[in-house]
């Protein structure tokens, strides 16, 4: 099975260039640049997911692969396409079922080239189950989607803000053992003040300054704003997959990376 390589704290040459926000969050975890960057494959077909990775070629190196492509099958087929490509693979399945179930699931799920898979964190017994059947295989805990807003939360009969639930959730998550969380750039930098350094921070809801979509994500920040508040991963589909050119909206993105990195 593909893993990424162990990620041990450095601290960036750049850090002090940073004009988003305070540069002392930016990850210090040694990660490829290049991998920093996950394309969201949210797309209707395999077919169509292969056209867009080899349209993509060397701009992304690392490919999330969500429930859309699982319920077209090929799923596995797919992924087994991509590591051999040299590409990396999130499994973003969100999992969520009774703890014996999701235990029979990440065992399956770990011997297949996936780095990093999803579990949501509404139950201690779930991210528990999950965690003790990971092996190499790293589980982010799903704390509060990116789609939902406080009203959202109301709506749901959450009484909490969205940015304490998202904190207690994550610090309950990393304690039962997941390896990270994933999470709004909104909340990373609070998330990396409470969580240090070790846990991964995968943020979603990645949108540029300068042409924010009306779409149904609501808690979005700007990929500089994401790594400067403590993100490790930005996962980004729309507006590259939408772009006039996908290809220079992913080289322009992964530019913006490298000047903080390198």
């Amino acid at each position: 099975m593909t893993q990424s390589t162990p990620e041990t704290p450095q601290h960036p040459q750049n850090a002090q260039r940073s004009e988003a926000g305070d540069a002392r969050f930016l990850s210090t975890k040694t990660i490829p640049p290049e991998d920093r960057l996950i394309f969201a494959l949210d797309v209707p077909s395999v077919d169509e997911a292969k056209r867009l990775v080899e349209l993509l070629d060397d701009a992304v190196q690392f490919y999330k692969v969500g429930l859309e492509l699982f319920a077209t099958g090929g799923y596995f087929e797919l992924i087994e396409w991509l590591v051999e490509r040299g590409n990396k693979v999130f499994a973003d399945l969100k999992l969520f079922d009774v703890p014996e179930t999701v235990r029979s699931a990440v065992r399956q799920l770990r011997n297949w080239p996936i780095t990093l898979t999803t579990v949501h964190a509404g139950s201690a017994a779930i991210l528990d189950a999950a965690c003790r059947e990971k092996g190499d295989l790293r589980i982010l805990a799903v704390t509060v989607l990116t789609s939902l807003s406080q009203e959202d939360l109301r709506d749901m009969g959450f009484q909490a803000d969205v940015h304490s639930l998202v904190l207690a959730r994550a610090k309950q998550a990393v304690e039962l053992g997941c390896d990270g969380v994933v999470a709004s750039g909104q909340e990373a930098r609070s998330l990396r003040e409470t969580l240090g350094d070790a846990p991964l921070i995968v943020t979603p809801g990645i949108r540029p300054a300068e042409n924010r979509p009306a779409d149904d994500q609501k808690r979005v920040v700007t990929v500089e704003q994401a790594l400067c508040n403590g993100a490790d991963y930005l996962v980004v589909g729309r507006p590259i997959r939408n772009a006039p050119d996908p290809y220079q909206a992913a080289r322009q993105i992964q530019e913006t990376i490298e000047g903080l990195f390198l």
